[in-house]
């Protein structure tokens, strides 16, 4: 508890600290981002303000000319406007475009357009025959925020009821299903204080918050519920009261602690990507499950050892129709019934659950990663309405290609000639025939340049793309890239998505590689088994690979979005399959490494390999099972968002954890271990006679009591 409170009061003491847009890019288009930040020359910020008729058609030009008149004299005498633009009507005459620039940092000022926004909602009311709305990057980030963090906590405060009602199902104690969902909560409380303190070593790009919730309360949840249901059960198998939290720490204490390290290792290799978006993730993700994983561990079993026999208490009358899989000592009929044919036929059972996870796969070949634009949040806020309208009316004002250079001294005339020359040549490319002149920009000492060329093309387009690639290929290297000792580099929307989906692209291998290796090694030395190592990576292959297919299949297509309730943009986003390999990669050893120490458990007790398998599958399929159906839940609620980025996150994560915890663990989970037989535990078990440490239920537990002694 004072951990959890100066956590939380550290974090209300200090500023989470926002990453700007600088920080957040990669490749040619950060380059170009620092060049124009050493420089004093990053763009303001303006804000569009959008002049039609109501209910369409041509404007009046006489009441437009009032309207922007009173705007221009109004957002003139705000004080944070810099300047106010001259209105430029539409081809079409029925939309007059007004632009404002305002004062200050551009990554700042959605906290300083309310005072604009005022004038033109007043305005608005001074005209109802025009329609006057207002749309850039403050105002629409500004309502994002808003919008995204209502629907955040929308999300949050329905999964803990869900959460507890599942709980109190697996239960049929109100009592013990409080716990986990209490100490899910203390984790998440405490690591949003923590991220606080972190977020000014490794900046937030805003969506950590949301990862810490979604990750905290699954795998909160989970290490307790393991923890709890095998103290229950050996108090129901008549062990006094410490014995059986001694018993629960050696067995699912244990196995909490091999699936935390392994998914702490696991998150980490988010750093190889060389991304700042990754590396908060990453930061906040460790965090959350380091905090979990120790409460369940030190937390949870003191609660356990001092309230422990209230919990246990007979249930309540209205709790009493609830199923309750300890109170037998038969082994579920359902999960014989599933087993049976799979340790009967194995070799069967693998060929057809591997096929179908297979079949399941396929599309994540034609995966299109794309990263998200303003132009993809969702059409429910009403400045992206605008937006629309505005690139309607005005369709050359969407998309800017930024050439930045930097010389390190003298001749600054050449640098101004070789800007020129490039804007002359580019000028000639059809791509850049807006109508807009390009615009050029010097520091003050004249030794960085800015030029801005605008396109009528969306920014996650091919022709904005092919655009970039012949300015760096040719255009830029003919003209600028000539200057001696300068650093010259492109960047702007359109470079921005390329190089982030290219660094993607190139660095996935390389997480992937370390997760497996990492996975590997944990259970290696978790199992003292290579085999089971191998077939823990071989598992999380599978199961990814899956999730990805129906992830393309759903968000690439049109036939899910009634369905689900999106847009589809024909893509999946750049970012959203590294973060759920690794994400998965973590949670499916959560009941991974459980069902295995349960398997390993009864062969060291000399069963065989089969009948441990049968065994220790049935005896925790009901907690397996909750601990699945708590995490579909959390994710399924994050998977009705309307922002498109964690609807696929929600929508990957449920979908793969139900495969993990259905086919995964009752079909080739089983069939592979029963076709290895004694080889799953080569070099281990394998040896006759080896009982390796934490087999022996009883020596174990006698180790914790020594140990806690």
């Amino acid at each position: 508890m004072v951990f959890v409170v100066a956590a939380v009061l550290a974090g209300s003491a200090t500023e989470t600290r926002q990453a700007i847009e600088a920080e957040l890019q990669v490749g040619e288009a950060a380059t170009a981002a620092r060049i124009i930040d050493d420089g004093g020359l990053q763009d303001p910020s303006v804000e569009n303000i959008l002049i039609t008729r109501t209910g369409g058609g041509r404007l009046d030009t006489a009441e437009a000319t009032r309207a922007t008149d009173e705007l221009t004299r109004r957002l003139g005498a705000v004080p944070e406007v810099e300047s106010v633009a001259k209105s430029v009507p539409a081809e079409n005459g029925a939309a007059v475009l007004l632009q404002v620039t305002m004062k200050g940092d551009f990554d700042t000022a959605g906290e300083r357009v309310a005072p604009l926004q005022k004038v033109t909602t007043e305005v608005q009311g001074a005209h109802p025959d025009l329609l006057v709305e207002q749309a850039g990057s403050a105002s629409i980030n500004s309502q994002f925020d808003e919008w995204i963090g209502k629907d955040i906590a929308k999300a949050t405060t329905i999964s803990v009821p869900v959460t507890l009602i599942i709980l109190v199902v697996a239960f049929g104690s109100l009592l013990m299903a409080a716990v986990p969902v209490l100490l899910a909560l203390s984790a998440v409380l405490s690591v949003l204080g923590l991220w606080a303190l972190a977020s000014q070593v490794v900046p937030d790009p805003g969506m950590v918050p949301d990862i810490i919730v979604l990750m905290g309360m699954a795998v909160g949840v989970d290490y307790s519920l393991f923890y709890l249901r095998r103290y229950r059960e050996e108090r129901r198998a008549g062990r006094e009261n410490v014995a059986a939290v001694e018993i629960a720490a050696a067995t699912s204490g244990h196995a909490v602690l091999v699936s935390g390290v392994a998914a702490i290792l696991s998150m980490g290799a988010l750093y190889l990507a060389g991304d700042a978006v990754f590396a908060a993730i990453s930061t906040g993700a460790i965090l959350v499950i380091a905090v979990a994983m120790l409460a369940s561990i030190t937390v949870l079993p003191a609660l356990l050892a001092k309230f422990g026999p209230r919990m246990m208490r007979p249930r309540r009358r209205w709790l009493r129709w609830l199923p309750d899989s300890n109170t037998s000592t038969r082994s579920p009929r359902l999960w014989n019934a599933l087993l049976g044919p799979v340790l009967r036929h194995p070799v069967v059972a693998l060929v057809l659950s591997v096929g179908a996870l297979v079949a399941l796969a396929v599309p994540a070949a034609s995966t299109d990663l794309k990263s998200t634009q303003i132009s993809d949040f969702p059409r429910s806020l009403s400045t992206m309405t605008t937006y629309d309208r505005v690139t309607e009316n005005f369709p050359s004002s969407g998309n800017t290609i930024q050439v930045a250079a930097e010389i390190p001294s003298g001749d600054v005339a050449a640098l101004r000639t070789r800007f020129d020359q490039l804007a002359e040549r580019a000028q000639q490319d059809e791509a850049f025939r807006s109508g807009l002149a390009p615009q050029i920009r010097y520091s003050p000492d004249g030794r960085v340049g800015v030029l801005e060329l605008n396109t009528p093309y969306k920014a996650d387009s091919d022709q904005a793309h092919d655009a970039v690639d012949r300015l760096r290929d040719t255009i830029v290297p003919a003209t600028v890239g000539g200057l001696s000792g300068a650093e010259v580099a492109v960047g702007g929307e359109a470079a921005s998505d390329m190089d982030y989906t290219a660094n993607l692209n190139e660095k996935l291998p390389w997480v992937v590689a370390a997760v497996l290796l990492l996975t590997f090694l944990v259970m290696l030395l978790a199992f003292r088994s290579v085999v089971i190592g191998l077939t823990t990576v071989f598992l999380n292959l599978l199961s990814a690979a899956a999730s990805f297919g129906v992830l393309a299949l759903v968000f690439q297509g049109t036939w899910a979005e009634g369905l689900l309730g999106f847009t589809s943009t024909g893509h999946v986003v750049s970012w959203v399959p590294m973060l759920l390999f690794v994400v998965l990669s973590g949670l499916s050893l959560d009941y991974h490494v459980f069902v295995v120490t349960r398997i390993r458990e009864e062969v060291a007790s000399g069963m065989t390999t089969r009948n441990a398998i049968a065994s220790g599958i049935t005896r925790t399929a009901g907690v397996v099972t909750s601990a699945a159906i708590v995490m579909v839940a959390v994710f399924s609620i994050f998977g009705t968002l309307s922002f498109i980025e964690l609807k696929q996150i929600g929508v990957g994560l449920a979908v793969a954890i139900v495969l993990d915890a259905t086919i995964i663990r009752v079909v080739v989970l089983p069939a592979l271990m029963a076709l290895l037989g004694q080889g799953n535990w080569w070099p281990g078990l394998h040896r006759r006679g080896a009982v390796p440490p934490q087999t022996s239920v009883e020596s174990a537990a006698a180790e914790v009591s020594t140990s806690a002694r």
